[in-house]
């Protein structure tokens, strides 16, 4: 059995309380790395060429106020 059969078989053992909060603990886990990643992309420019295309947009007029 892999380590990722043994976690989903340990979770689905979880009862209701415990399970609520290892989803919290893994939403925030989950939303900390997703926020490094976007950090990491937006340091080495990866997000340049979208970041140019919704200022193209904008000046274009194409953009509305939300």
């Amino acid at each position: 059995m892999s380590d990722v059969e043994e976690i989903e078989k340990a979770i689905a053992a979880l009862a209701p309380g415990d399970l609520a909060r290892l989803r919290a603990w893994f939403d925030a886990f989950d939303a900390s790395h997703f926020d490094a990643r976007i950090e990491r992309d937006a340091t080495s420019g990866k997000l340049d060429a979208l970041a140019e295309r919704a200022l193209a947009a904008h000046r274009g007029g194409r953009t509305s106020e939300l």
